[in-house]
């Protein structure tokens, strides 16, 4: 077993972060209630909040507070974190504020959480950078080691089957949709464990992306990772923050129905095709409300749709206009689950 600072990871899951909505503060307080680690998603937070229109920065700070709060309502010693996509445009706010709010862990992806260690410098918040690839990993603990002389408390490989914004382009995704990722997995796992040698400690590393069942995590575990990260299968909980017309289409959805889209952002993700994404991949362009500021890199006048006003619809229940990300296996969701019994099909020894 391993531990993340001075607390002891007792089922070795991570609860993926979801954002806009999608997993706040009672989906991740609850997993950390049952042994593992819950994540809460800094994305648009404060989306809630009754100033978030005139002042999307100020809602998100007041709310990354208030999330993990009603988190430690819930799980006052269990593992809590925050997911915190380096691409927002107040990224180092939210680090800060993740910090302060008494994070145990942040995970951060979507770009190269570069000036993460310095961020953090002093606190107990451990850091997790989101890997894909040998390369990635090779960067970022490089770059770590040499600027910061500091390494990564935990590894997060997130695969070719996972839910939102992806860390491939196009044309990997296709290829890995012909070959085993489990090979870049050992490529990585030896990176990192070369910086564990390095810095004498112990970097547990969780693999993310297409984990539904037990068989996938027993499949998962086999190549040497030290846990799983699974994000899709806690949407249809009765715990999860989002509105019950999303976890519906997620009930709803086949398999024909997942596929990958082009996000604002920049990258590729994977999301259900519903007539918003209909409308999009015919290649209308989506009216939007004014710009809330979420992404650093966002010219309002070019994108073909705004990812805050698509993912926020979703989140309320608005399925028909709203962006429904999901991971690659969405489509096995049958019904309404509870935390307790997904965390217990899946680790049912725990």
């Amino acid at each position: 077993m391993w531990r993340i600072g001075e607390k002891e990871v007792r089922v070795p899951l991570i609860q993926g972060g979801m954002g806009v909505g999608i997993s706040l503060g009672r989906l991740a307080g609850t997993v950390a209630a049952q042994g593992g680690v819950g994540i809460i998603s800094t994305a648009q937070i404060g989306f809630r909040e009754e100033d978030f229109d005139r002042d999307p920065g100020a809602a998100n700070l007041r709310a990354i507070r208030k999330e993990m709060a009603r988190a430690r309502t819930i799980s006052p010693n269990g593992i809590i974190g925050y997911n915190i996509m380096v691409a927002l445009r107040d990224y180092e706010a939210h680090v800060q504020a993740a910090v302060a709010a008494g994070a145990d862990l942040i995970i951060s992806g979507a770009g190269l959480p570069a000036e993460l260690p310095m961020l953090t410098q002093g606190s107990k918040t451990k850091i997790a950078p989101i890997v894909s690839t040998e390369k990635s990993a090779k960067v970022i603990l490089k770059y770590w080691d040499r600027k910061h002389q500091q390494t990564a408390d935990l590894v997060v490989i997130e695969g070719p089957e996972a839910g939102g914004h992806l860390g491939f382009d196009r044309e990997a995704l296709d290829f890995y949709a012909k070959s085993d990722y489990t090979e870049e997995i050992r490529r990585i796992l030896d990176v990192v464990r070369g910086y564990e040698k390095k810095f004498g400690k112990k970097i547990p590393v969780v693999a993310a992306g297409g984990i539904y069942d037990r068989e996938d995590v027993e499949r998962t575990m086999k190549s040497g990772v030290d846990g799983v990260q699974v994000a899709s299968r806690f949407v249809t909980t009765e715990e999860c923050d989002a509105d019950f017309r999303y976890k519906e289409a997620y009930i709803q959805a086949s398999k024909e129905d997942i596929v990958i889209v082009k996000s604002p952002v920049g990258m590729p993700g994977r999301a259900i095709l519903n007539p918003f994404m209909k409308r999009v991949m015919l290649g209308e362009r989506i009216s939007h409300t004014p710009c809330h500021g979420c992404l650093a890199k966002c010219s309002p006048a070019e994108i073909p749709y705004c990812i805050t006003d698509t993912l926020t619809a979703a989140a309320e229940g608005r399925i028909e206009e709203g962006l429904l990300f999901c991971g690659a296996k969405t489509y096995r969701a049958e019904r309404i689950e509870t935390v307790r019994e997904v965390v217990e099909s899946l680790f049912p020894d725990s």
